[in-house]
C-alpha cells in the first residue's frame, strides 16, 4: 500500500487537497432508482436492443472491429448506420465514432483553420473545450445563451480585419441546467456573419423533435449546420455520429486525428445503435411517458429549489460543495441514485443535485424523491 510518497507524491498531496475541499471523485456503483443516468427512454437494459445484439451476433457480425477505419476496420455495419443517421437526422451524411467526447473534440481540432474565430457558450461540454486547445483557431467565451454577445464577438472580430470564418459551438440542450440553446437565433446570426452553428445535440437526441431526431431537427439539413448525434444516451447504447454536409464527413475522415489514429467503434454496436434509431422513430409512447415523468418532477422539485426548463435535466441548486454531496449521500441511502456535481464541472457556487429524469423511476418514485430530499433540507438547516 503506497503512503502518497515517492514518483506520486504531487498526485498524492492533489488528491488530499480534493479532499479536503470535498471535491474528490469516487467511483460509485449504480443502485437504487436512477435518478443519475442519461438512459432518458429506458432503453440501454431493454430486452429490444438486447435481441438487437443477438440477431447481429448470429448474422455474423464481430464484437470488434480490428482497427481503424482506413486500417481494415471499416465495417458494413458502420457505413449502414451513418447511412440510416443521415437519413433519419435529414443530414447530407454521417460519419460514426466511438463516443461523443471524441466527437466533439474532433469537430473543433480539425474543422476550423488558423484564422478562423470560434465563437462557444460558455458552458458548452469539456469535449468542446479539448477540441478547441488542440485545434489552431482563435477562440473566444460568450455568456450563456447569449445571442447579442456571440453577435458583438464576431462583429467586432470583423471590424478590427478579422477574414476568417466564424464557427458558434453551442449544446441544444445544456447538460448540466437542462436548459435549451436559442437555436433560430443562433441560425439567423450565423446565416447573416457567413458563419457555421456547431450543435451538440447530446441530451436532446432522442426525447425532442420529430420522432425523436431532437432540437435542431428543422435546420440540421442546412449547409452551414453540423449536429453531433449520441448513442449513449437516451438511445441506450455507445457512439456517435457527426452530421453535415458531405464535405465534411470526407475532411474529417481524412484530418481528424481522434477518427485517423483510433480503432473504429464494434460493429456490433453499430448495428444495435441502428436499431436503437428504429425504436425511437417506432415508439413515440416512450418519450409521452417520459414527458409525464418530467412534469411530475417538475410538480415535486421546483418548491424544493428545482430549477425547471422544461426538459428532463432539473438541478436543484445548493450552492456550496459539502451540503451538496451530504444531501446526494441521503439521497442515495435512502435507495435513490441522485449525485452530486461540484466545480470544476458547474461554475464556483452552483454546487447541485443534477436530477435525471427517465423511464427507468416511476411517478411514485419521483414522490419519494421529494419527501426524501425535503426532509433533507430540513435536517442540513437545522445542523
Amino acid at each position: 500500500m503506497s503512503d502518497g510518497a515517492g514518483p506520486f507524491a504531487a498526485q498524492a498531496d492533489d488528491l488530499a487537497r480534493l479532499d479536503s475541499s470535498s471535491r474528490r471523485r469516487r467511483l460509485v456503483r449504480q443502485a437504487g432508482v436512477d435518478f443519475a443516468s442519461n438512459d432518458y427512454l429506458g432503453l440501454r437494459a431493454s430486452g429490444l436492443l438486447a435481441d438487437a445484439a443477438r440477431a447481429a451476433l448470429d448474422s455474423g457480425v464481430p464484437l470488434g472491429s480490428g482497427g481503424s477505419r482506413l486500417l481494415g476496420g471499416n465495417h458494413p455495419e458502420h457505413e449502414a448506420l451513418e447511412a440510416d443517421a443521415a437519413a433519419f437526422f435529414g443530414s447530407e451524411s454521417a460519419l460514426c465514432f466511438s463516443t461523443g467526447y471524441a466527437a466533439n473534440s474532433a469537430l473543433l481540432a480539425t474543422l476550423p483553420q488558423r484564422g478562423d474565430l470560434i465563437v462557444h457558450d460558455e458552458l458548452v461540454h469539456a469535449s468542446a473545450h479539448e477540441g478547441i486547445r488542440l485545434g489552431r483557431a482563435h477562440s473566444v467565451s460568450a455568456r450563456h445563451n447569449d445571442v447579442g454577445h456571440v453577435e458583438d464577438v464576431i462583429a467586432g472580430a470583423r471590424a478590427t480585419g478579422f477574414t476568417g470564418r466564424a464557427w458558434i459551438a453551442v449544446e441544444s440542450l445544456y447538460s448540466m441546467d437542462g436548459d435549451r440553446a436559442p437555436l433560430a437565433d443562433l441560425l439567423a446570426l450565423a446565416d447573416r456573419h457567413d458563419a457555421v452553428l456547431l450543435i451538440d445535440e447530446a441530451h436532446a437526441t432522442g426525447v425532442f423533435g420529430n420522432n425523436g431526431r431532437g432540437l435542431a431537427d428543422s435546420i440540421s439539413g442546412r449547409d452551414n449546420v453540423i449536429t453531433l448525434r449520441t448513442f449513449g444516451k437516451a438511445l441506450g447504447c455507445e457512439g456517435a455520429v457527426v452530421c453535415g454536409p458531405a464535405v465534411v464527413r470526407d475532411f474529417l475522415v481524412n484530418r481528424a486525428r481522434q477518427f485517423i489514429f483510433s480503432t473504429a467503434p464494434s460493429p456490433l454496436m453499430a448495428a444495435v445503435a441502428r436499431a436503437a434509431l428504429g425504436i425511437v422513430r417506432d415508439e413515440p409512447m416512450r418519450r409521452t411517458a417520459l414527458w409525464e415523468r418530467i412534469s411530475a418532477a417538475e410538480r415535486v422539485l421546483s418548491p424544493l429549489g428545482g430549477v425547471a426548463h422544461g426538459s428532463q435535466i432539473l438541478p436543484v441548486i445548493i450552492g456550496e460543495d459539502a451540503p451538496t454531496m451530504a444531501l446526494a449521500a441521503r439521497l442515495q441511502a435512502a435507495g435513490l441514485d441522485v449525485r452530486g456535481i461540484r466545480p470544476p464541472t458547474v461554475p464556483e457556487g452552483t454546487s447541485r443535485l443534477r436530477v435525471s429524469i427517465t423511464l427507468n423511476a416511476s411517478v411514485a418514485d419521483i414522490e419519494r424523491l421529494g419527501a426524501t430530499l425535503a426532509a433533507g433540507q430540513v435536517e442540513l438547516q437545522a445542523a
